[in-house]
Order: C-alpha cells, then sequence, then structure tokens
C-alpha cells in the first residue's frame, strides 16, 4: 500500500497571478455541496454507529457523482486562487525534467533491460541494450499507448535469453493488470494476452516457451470491479501461442480464499518456489516443485512443502544444486540468511551464513558465487558482501546518508547494478565488479539543484510512552530555530514498511521557499524489524499516532516550526495517519494532506483488497477488535463544531485498492462538523488510481497540495515575488 491524483487545470504555471483582495483564497467559511444524510446505523456488539454516508459506498449513483463534482469545482477555484501555486508548478517542472534510469534487469548473456524517462514522459520507456558497451535502444514505449499517459506500464520481465518481453499493462491505474509479450529483436507483440491479473509477479521458465503468473477469478463487469472484494487468487502457467483459457492451473489453495498465492522460477531453472501469505503481513509459507531438466521444465512436477508454519518470512534468494539460500526472520526478527538442503530442509538443520545483525536484513541475492546483503540501519542503506561461508569480503560504497532500493545481481555474473538515493540526492546507477571489487557509475542524473546550502540531519526523539523514534529532518544549514519556519512533516507507521530517504523534485522547490521537511520513522514500520512493526499495528496502532504528534512537539521544542507553521502529508495507510491525527489533536498542526487514505475503519474490509489488510489492522466483527478501531477511526471520530485545520483530501473514481468511498465519506462528514473557517477540500480525478499516475498528473497534485499547505502555513510569496505576486 504504498505512497499519489489530480487532473489537469487551467491555471498557467509559467504567469505568476497578481494577487488581490478578489482572487486569493477566502477567508470566510466555505460554502460547501450538500452530501445528503441518512438514517443508516450499524450496530457491533450492541454499540449502534451512526453511518449516514454510507450510501457513498455506490459508485454508480448520480446523486453521488453530482456532489463530487460539485466539491471539484470549489476545490479547483480555491487552488487556483492561490498567489505561489503558479511558481510552485513552474519551478516544479523545471527541476522534474531530469533524465532517470532505474536498475537495469541482467541476463546471463550478458543483456540489459532497463527503463529510463528523458525527464517529463508521463511514463518511462522501456531500453534494451545487447551488452553493458552496446547501444541501447527503445524495445517499448509505453506513452504510444495513450495519449493521456492512463495506460500504465505496471511491470515487465524479459524470458531468459532475452528473446520475450513479458509486460503488464495497467488501464486508468487499476491494479487489474492485462500481461502482452513484446518479441524484442523485431519489437512486435504477440498474440499472448493474459486477463485478470492483480498483485502477481511474472515468472518465466528457463527454456523462455512460457511463464507463470497469478491471478483472480473474472470480477462482474462495471463499476463494481472498482469495489468488489477479491478472492481466491490461483497460479497458473501460461504457453506463449496459446490462447489464456488453455492455461494449466498449477496450485490453488480454495482452503485460504483470501491467500495471495506468488511463484520464482530459480535462475538456474531447477526449482519452482511457491509463496503463499495468508493471515500475515510479514510471514509466509514456502513450497517448491523439482522442475527437472531446465530446457524440458516439467510442468506437473510434484508440490512439495518446505516451510508451512506461517511463522515468519521465508525467502529464497539462489542455490546452488540443492542447497538453498534463504533470507528468513524465523528466530531473527531482523533478518538473517541461512543454508539449507532441499534433502534435509529443516530449521534444524539450516546453517547460517549471515546472522541477524545490528541493521535489519531489508534484501539479499546471491551475486557471482556469493552473498549480497542489504541491511537498514535505522532506514539508512549498507550493502555487503559475503562469501557463501558466511566470511565478509566487501563493505560497497554509498556517497552519503541514504537508501538502496534496487539491486540487480545474478549468481552466474560478477557484476552488481545497484542504485542509491538520499533526499537531497536523485537515483543514481553504480556497477560492482565481484572480481575485482571496483565500483563505477553507470549513470548519473543531472538536476538544476544546488543542494550545497542543505543538510539532511537523523535525530531521535522520545514519544509518548518514553520510546525513542528516529526522524530525519532535511533544512537549510544554520537555519536560526525560532519556531517559524514552515514545515511539512511526511510519515507512514504501518505494514513493515521502511519510509528511507529519497529523492522527489518537490523538495527542493520546498526547500527553496524556505522550508523545511520532517519524516519520522513511526512505529509499525520496519526500521527496526519485526518488533518495531508489531508495536504499531493491530491494538497497538495507537502509538503510530502517538509517535507523530510527538515528532510535531519535538520540531516545537527544538525551534523548528511551530503548529500554525506545520502541516502533514500522509499516503494510503499515512492517508490513516494524517486522517486519524487531526481527528485526535486538531489544535496540533497547521494543514494537511490525505491522500487516498483508509478512513473507514470498520468497513475497509468489504472492498477490494482490503481483506488483505486485516492481519495489520483487525476487522469490525471481532469485538476485541472493534473496540480499538472505533476509537481511532478517522470517520467515526469527528466531533460537530471543532476546529479541524485546512485540510485536503485526494481520491480517485479509478482506485480500486482504496476505494473512494473512504475519502467521500470522511469529507462530507468533516465538511459538516467543521467549527471554523478553515477549508476542507475534497479533489477526486480519474484514469489515475492508487499508484500509478502520469507524469504531467503528478506535478500537477504535487503543486496543487503542497501550494494549498504553503498558503495555509502563511507562505504569501515565492522566491523572487513581491507581496503581490510579482
Amino acid at each position: 500500500m504504498k505512497r499519489m491524483v489530480r487532473a489537469l487545470c487551467a491555471l498557467v504555471a509559467a504567469t505568476p497571478l497578481v494577487v488581490t483582495a478578489a482572487n486569493t483564497p477566502a477567508t470566510q467559511k466555505l460554502d460547501y455541496p450538500v452530501a445528503h444524510r441518512d438514517d443508516t446505523v450499524d450496530t457491533y456488539f450492541g454499540t449502534s454507529v451512526p453511518a449516514p454516508y454510507q450510501w457513498m459506498e455506490n459508485l454508480t449513483s448520480p446523486e453521488l457523482h453530482q456532489w463530487v463534482d460539485a466539491e471539484n469545482k470549489l476545490t479547483d477555484r480555491y487552488l487556483a486562487n492561490i498567489p505561489v501555486r503558479g511558481w510552485i508548478d513552474h519551478r516544479l517542472t523545471q527541476l522534474w525534467n531530469y533524465a532517470k534510469e532505474g536498475t537495469p534487469t541482467q541476463l546471463r548473456n550478458g543483456m540489459l533491460f532497463f527503463r529510463r524517462n528523458s525527464g517529463l514522459q508521463n511514463q518511462s520507456v522501456v531500453y534494451v541494450q545487447q551488452s553493458a558497451t552496446a547501444q541501447a535502444r527503445v524495445l517499448l514505449d509505453p506513452n504510444k499507448l495513450s495519449p493521456n499517459g492512463s495506460i500504465a506500464l505496471a511491470g515487465t520481465e524479459p524470458s531468459p535469453q532475452g528473446k520475450y518481453l513479458a509486460y503488464a499493462l495497467s488501464n486508468g491505474g487499476s491494479d487489474w493488470e492485462t500481461i502482452h509479450v513484446l518479441d524484442v529483436a523485431s519489437g512486435k507483440p504477440l498474440p499472448d494476452e493474459v486477463k485478470w491479473v492483480k498483485f502477481s509477479g511474472i515468472s518465466w521458465t528457463h527454456d523462455g516457451k512460457g511463464f507463470y503468473y497469478s491471478r483472480y477469478p473474472e470480477p462482474p463487469s462495471g463499476e463494481k470491479q472498482i469495489s468488489q472484494a477479491i478472492i481466491n487468487q490461483k497460479l497458473y502457467y501460461h504457453a506463449l501461442g496459446t490462447p489464456q483459457s488453455q492455461d494449466e492451473l498449477i496450485y490453488a489453495r480454495p482452503d485460504l480464499p483470501h491467500a495471495a498465492i506468488g511463484a520464482v522460477v530459480s535462475e538456474d531453472g531447477h526449482y519452482l518456489w511457491i509463496y503463499i501469505e495468508n493471515n500475515s503481513i510479514s510471514n509466509n509459507e514456502l513450497y517448491y516443485a523439482a522442475l527437472g531438466n531446465p530446457d524440458k521444465p516439467d510442468l506437473n512436477a510434484k508440490i512439495e512443502p518446505l516451510y508451512t508454519k506461517n511463522d515468519a518470512a521465508y525467502a529464497p534468494i539462489g542455490n546452488v544444486g540443492a542447497i538453498l539460500y534463504l533470507q528468513t526472520t524465523l528466530d531473527a526478527p531482523r533478518g538473517r540468511i541461512v543454508a539449507a538442503s532441499l534433502s534435509n530442509p529443516g530449521p534444524a538443520h539450516w546453517r547460517t551464513v549471515v546472522p541477524q545483525a545490528a541493521g535489519v536484513l531489508a534484501n539479499s541475492g546471491m551475486a557471482g558465487g556469493n552473498i549480497l546483503a542489504g541491511f537498514q540501519n535505522v532506514a539508512v542503506s549498507d550493502l555487503e558482501l559475503f562469501d557463501t561461508s558466511g566470511k565478509l569480503l566487501h563493505i560497497l560504497p554509498l556517497p552519503a546518508l541514504g537508501a538502496v532500493n534496487g539491486v540487480s545481481a545474478r549468481n552466474d555474473s560478477p557484476v552488481v547494478y545497484y542504485d542509491f538515493t538520499s533526499f537531497l540526492f536523485p537515483q543514481t546507477i553504480y556497477n560492482y565488479n565481484v572480481a575485482d571489487g571496483k565500483t563505477s557509475v553507470t549513470f548519473k542524473p543531472a538536476v538544476q539543484f544546488d543542494r550545497s546550502p542543505y543538510e539532511t540531519k537523523q535525530v531521535f526523539y522520545t514519544s509518548k510512552d518514553g520510546t525513542k523514534v528516529p526522524m530525519f529532518i532535511v533544512a537549510k544549514r544554520g537555519i536560526k530555530l525560532d519556531g517559524t519556519h514552515p514545515t511539512v512533516m511526511y510519515a507512514y507507521g504501518g505494514f513493515d514498511i521502511t519510509i528511507a530517504p529519497s529523492f522527489s523534485p518537490m523538495l527542493p522547490v520546498w526547500l527553496e521557499m524556505g522550508g523545511v521537511y520532517a519524516v519520522p520513522n513511526l512505529r509499525g514500520g520496519g526500521e527496526y524489524g519485526e518488533a518495531w512493526h508489531h508495536a504499531g499495528m493491530l491494538g497497538k496502532k495507537q502509538n503510530v499516532f502517538d509517535d507523530f504528534a510527538w515528532a510535531a512537539k519535538y520540531l516545537y521544542q527544538q525551534g523548528y516550526t511551530s503548529p500554525q507553521h506545520l502541516a502533514i502529508q500522509g499516503y494510503s495507510n499515512g492517508g490513516l495517519l494524517t486522517g486519524a491525527s487531526i481527528t485526535e489533536r486538531p489544535q496540533l498542526f497547521g494543514a494537511a494532506y490525505i491522500g487516498h487514505g483508509v478512513l473507514d475503519m470498520l468497513r475497509y474490509q468489504k472492498f477490494s483488497g482490503g481483506s488483505f489488510w486485516v492481519p495489520e489492522y483487525g476487522r469490525s466483527d471481532n469485538q476485541k477488535a472493534f473496540q480499538w478501531l472505533i476509537r481511532y477511526s478517522p470517520l467515526h471520530n469527528i466531533h460537530p463544531g471543532t476546529c479541524y485545520p485546512p485540510t485536503l483530501i485526494t481520491t480517485s473514481w479509478d482506485d480500486d485498492r482504496v476505494v473512494p468511498s473512504h475519502e467521500f465519506k470522511f469529507a462530507a462528514k468533516l465538511q459538516q462538523a467543521q467549527g471554523c473557517a478553515n477549508p476542507i477540500l475534497l479533489l477526486t480525478t480519474g484514469s489515475t488510481s492508487h499508484i500509478y499516475m502520469p507524469t504531467d498528473k503528478e506535478i500537477q497534485q504535487d503543486a496543487d497540495v503542497w501550494a494549498f499547505e504553503a498558503w495555509n502555513l502563511g507562505i504569501r510569496k515565492a522566491p523572487g515575488q513581491d507581496s503581490a505576486g510579482h
């Protein structure tokens, strides 16, 4: 559920607005569109819970569409009249316009596949190179698939010899994907088409004649595809040149209808690893099938259990013959790497190769006959190379405090590609040679931003219950700590996800406006491993909101900012965070952004993939869980007459992960309850969804969100402008 959407408006970014009393955002209470309220009441274990906006769950309702249209008009008028918005849009577009590359996928024969964006392309383009020294050529340009960028390239996977490229397309940003296949030599598509794929990888058999994928039953047509609960995912094999109706069912678990099932073929093609994730965010079961001759794999090979207790994470990173190298959290909540024999795989027979360390083992893989381990030390990355006996061979150099997000390595290749980014460094691609230990730069972006006046600090503050919580603060060097600086604080706090340093073109814009940016690493995330995650989930979710509030208090105490100058941001589970924060402590913040947030905690599990989140949140039909959910559910803790901070809420009609009814119900109730003139605005788009967004819409949304917060934090002019906006 990670961290996003807005249609283009008519504002010309390069032309600053002139500020007059007539066209600045109103300081009087807004006249919100009237949302119908009815007498619906839900009862949970004898507790009656009014649900006057539950009718908004019907996304086909004409009345709902009329109300949303009216909300959009109100929001567009407000945003268009913010004086600094034009400058933000213009400067952000300038900064965004730099070439970007992703970490390449390398094949045994030396071919490389990677994505590149020239700067402002709506979708990144897939390139192929026959070798690291060859000229790259365009293989697939998704920008040609739709004029407005609404068809997103969700995932790609080349066949083992690079003859074909399987690629998944998302229409309108949906989590539903359709897999297509391209002939790499000619660039022409094959007739293969695999539909109703969601939350799936693509893994080819070694012979390149087909691939494994996961799919759900075809949902009802029309709007119900957005909110329909998804169950019964199954693993299939698609043979090239055949219709999907002939795809072979490989594995299913009708006894676990809410389980997620995925599979990966081993690098040598001998094994199929099958994962089952059920009723857990971090743990999984692991099975395997011996495919035999990789050039003539046995698709009917018996599936054997390896680890079925669902008591830890079990992730194969590679194998040498029948010795499996496994990253696991069993008896190691921060992670370790073990060697297991497939003939006797029980944990009692494991050999520890890389023991649990002080940092969290975030990822690992085989590289040139060795093991590459990626650690996160309080959200800061560290890459280390070990031999298969566990001897540390090398620590790969990283330029600053930051994060490695992508690593491409093979056991049969000495070359490792990895990326590095931080708050002040855009993503750079490096390559490291295992054989000689040398590192060089493969791709370095050129951003028109001087980072030298700014710095990133990592601090540790004390939360409500005495827990020490880490936080990054990005600001101009030597700023005067007088409590006056406009500050944006972003966090997530859930699903074992670590929020590590990363670059966004919006951050330099904010810094140039004199802003401060803060990222607390709340409980619920993965910054300290499973113990940190468990301390912020289920009945302990309140710790997350407390950590966030005490981060704000630290910023106030240290003199970075003050309540009227602090805005908070969150997306998805982070939208739940910001929603709960303003309903619990409305006076603590000067503005808020809630992006595609999970806001109705009593009914979230009824829609789309909501059932996958039950292990993290609990569900309201369990009496114990209901008691903690009702206490913090943002929708159910809005109180009439309360002065809530200025709040911008975004969603999309096409979001089939966090369905838009969350935002609709919350915005309607918050507007009705608002006890002061602070604006509560809703912005709903289409042709984008929870995670896929074309570049032009992403720039538009960022300009909207940050302009809204800048205005409400007191910023009345952009750098170089006078008070009239010139």
